[in-house]
């Protein structure tokens, strides 16, 4: 497989129209050329190639001159595009502490490229982050500080002790529950 194709032969390049089409779906319940030209900002001749594809392929449903709409399959790959873009983007913007234009503009490189086991072990570990003690926004924020300032930003026995108190917290909150 080619690194810009995702399992289904799609192209970064076609991943992205299905993209645009779903989201002019759930604000104007269809699409058109001239309005996915315009997100896009590509050539309406570009968008017609693109459509004709993404039609010969089963998903959308398009004739020329008429307004597109995504079929279930096409609906299916957008959300999928849609959900690694957000999991990709929640981790440069929150954990890697881009900013957000920044974290957007790499999750939308990338998202074409990660494979769904890469993308479920982002999630779960996004998720062991925000649930373990150990970590926390004072941790994202440390970071963040190591990241501007290097190695001497933070007082480690300091943060230690806080991570203790919350661990102990945690634990007396379920022992009372």
């Amino acid at each position: 497989m080619l690194c810009c194709e995702n399992s289904e032969g799609l192209s970064a390049s076609l991943e992205d129209y299905l993209e645009v089409i779903f989201h002019l779906e759930q604000s104007k319940r269809v699409a058109r050329a001239k309005d996915i030209a315009e997100q896009m900002s590509v050539q309406r001749a570009s968008v017609t190639g693109a459509l004709k594809a993404l039609a010969g392929r089963g998903l959308i449903n398009y004739s020329p001159y008429s307004f597109i709409t995504l079929t279930a399959s096409g609906r299916e790959i957008a959300r999928e595009v849609i959900r690694r873009h957000k999991v990709l983007k929640e981790f440069f913007e929150n954990t890697l502490q881009l900013g957000v234009e920044d974290a957007d503009a790499n999750a939308c490189r990338i998202e074409h490229a990660i494979d769904p086991a890469a993308t479920e072990r982002l999630v779960r570990f996004l998720e062991f982050v925000s649930l373990c003690p150990r970590t926390g926004n004072d941790w994202f924020d440390a970071f963040g500080r190591f990241c501007k300032l290097g190695a001497q930003t933070s007082d480690c026995l300091e943060c230690l002790k806080l991570c203790t108190q919350r661990l102990q917290a945690r634990r007396v909150e379920d022992h009372e529950a």
